[in-house]
């Protein structure tokens, strides 16, 4: 079973897939991911890799679902595990989880949209299967009303298969069980799993979303030009990356979300989204994934910047 497994000390987190297989099937063999976008993809490998389940992917929209399949073919390719690729399955179809044991919602971050995915999956999947929400800042409490008990929060951080870290956040009657079996399976796709309260935001985005916001009202109102925004945060606090191109690279529709999210469950001023995010998210402008955001792309998905000299 997962509870007590060890990761070999000489092996690296592409490595292990096949011991780590054996060490998840005794609680879940079959990891089902609603939503085909970079977090679900993201997910979707990890657990064929690392934990070494089957994974079935589903999403309703035909583009999403070749878009995923092209990454997951060139991950694959480029780590060398091609033997891994018979382990993952796309469908568009929610039916096509009627055998899975355990389910990672990873649709755009709408509560309703959310709440409506997780009442639709509590039609088709057994009675047992544990509904994980990837959700980075509603409650869970909210979204459990198919399976209180059975909900819990699994915020995985992108790009799934770099970042080492899950949030792992319970709703009011999420049972110990649910936090139990969830914590393992994370830990088998190769996470740290950090408690966090059922908080809007959580933790991460408690706090990175307001540095994003305020990057965004220091555009807008003139503070230093994009390039330079994220030049003095690279160069002078050694983040990997400018909060506006990190913006770009989440979504901009995603950070509306949140901050709209923040500012209903907190309040305050501080949490108030920025004119200029609402205006790109209305006019499409929703970062990388579109090829326009704070910044435009090039074909290889690159920004292109300004020297940040100029103002």
């Amino acid at each position: 079973m997962i509870a007590g497994c060890r990761i070999p000390s000489h092996t690296t987190p592409w490595a292990w897939g096949r011991w780590a297989s054996s060490a998840v099937r005794d609680v879940v063999n079959h990891v089902g991911v609603v939503g085909a976008g970079q977090m679900g993809t993201g997910i979707a490998l990890v657990a064929a890799v690392n934990a070494g389940t089957l994974v079935t992917v589903v999403d309703a929209n035909a583009a999403s679902i070749r878009r995923c399949e092209k990454q997951i073919d060139k991950f694959l390719d480029r780590k060398a595990l091609p033997h891994i690729r018979p382990r993952i399955t796309v469908s568009n179809q929610l039916s096509a989880l009627s055998t899975v044991d355990f389910v990672v919602e990873a649709v755009p971050e709408v509560r309703s949209l959310k709440i409506a995915i997780l009442e639709e999956l509590d039609k088709v999947t057994a009675p047992g299967v544990i509904f994980a929400t990837n959700t980075s800042s509603i409650s869970i409490t909210a979204l459990a009303q198919a399976r209180p008990g059975q909900t819990i929060g699994m915020h995985f951080f992108s790009p799934v298969a770099k970042m080492p870290i899950v949030e792992l956040i319970l709703g009011l009657q999420t049972s110990p069980e649910t936090a139990q079996i969830t914590t393992q399976v994370a830990k088998a796709m190769g996470k740290t799993v950090v408690p966090a309260s059922n908080t809007p935001g959580f933790v991460a985005n408690r706090l990175l979303m307001p540095y994003i916001n305020e990057a965004a009202l220091a555009l807008s109102t003139g503070v230093a030009s994009r390039d330079g925004i994220d030049s003095i945060m690279t160069l002078g606090t050694r983040v990997p990356m400018g909060p506006l191109e990190l913006a770009d690279f989440i979504g901009l529709d995603t950070c509306l979300s949140i901050m709209e999210t923040l500012q209903s469950g907190l309040g305050g001023a501080k949490y108030t989204p920025a004119p200029i995010l609402i205006e790109y998210a209305d006019a499409g402008w929703l970062g990388k994934k579109v090829g326009r955001g704070f910044y435009s792309y090039d074909s290889n998905g690159n920004p292109i910047r300004e020297d940040p000299q100029n103002r």
